[in-house]
């Protein structure tokens, strides 16, 4: 028997973080771009045993700040894209606001920690995030490419095509022929 779940992985990371850290009596505030701020300094032991606890989950603590940094440009991303009110603004600006470094400087280090450049993480993010609307929503492509911040359906279309090889509607096909087949399955 198959059950489809659905989950924020937002939601779902930070009440893990807060488990882990409250378990171990660590006072701490979590920041929504993939940091935790410690209100005391942590033993060796402490810091061993929270990063065994979180690495169980797949959650590693980052210790070099540039791979630190990165990681926080890609969560205030996310975090800019899955809110409704944040996606119209500019990139470059929210990110620099945001993180307090210029964007030539927070681009220049994406582009040697990742070899790709932020405006494609923001497309592909921007398309993971289509295709979830697709998959888990009755929206249509007119309120995707508006709810995403696209400038029309062709846009968006061209984009999730480049990416996925698959058109929008081709790929929610692909989707029903799926579901179908696993209802037929189980009758």
């Amino acid at each position: 028997m198959n059950i489809s779940v659905k989950y924020d992985i937002n939601i779902t990371c930070k009440t893990i973080l807060k488990e882990q850290l409250d378990k171990l009596n660590i006072p701490h505030v979590l920041h929504g771009t993939g940091e935790i701020e410690v209100k005391r300094t942590l033993s060796a032991q402490e810091m061993e045993q929270l990063v065994t606890n979180l690495g169980a989950y797949g959650i590693y603590v980052l210790s070099d700040q540039r791979t630190a940094l990165v990681q926080r440009i890609k969560n205030t991303i996310n975090e800019m894209l899955e809110d409704d009110g944040l996606r119209s603004h500019k990139v470059s600006v929210y990110l620099a606001d945001k993180l307090n470094y210029s964007y030539t400087y927070l681009s220049n280090l994406f582009s040697e920690t990742t070899y790709t450049s932020i405006e494609n993480f923001v497309i592909l993010r921007k398309v993971d995030l289509a295709k979830d609307l697709i998959a888990n929503t009755d929206l249509t492509l007119t309120e995707i490419a508006y709810r995403l911040n696209y400038s029309s359906v062709a846009h968006l279309s061209g984009q999730f095509k480049k990416i996925t090889g698959l058109t929008p509607t081709k790929f929610l096909n692909i989707l029903e022929k799926r579901k179908d087949n696993r209802i037929q399955q189980t009758i």
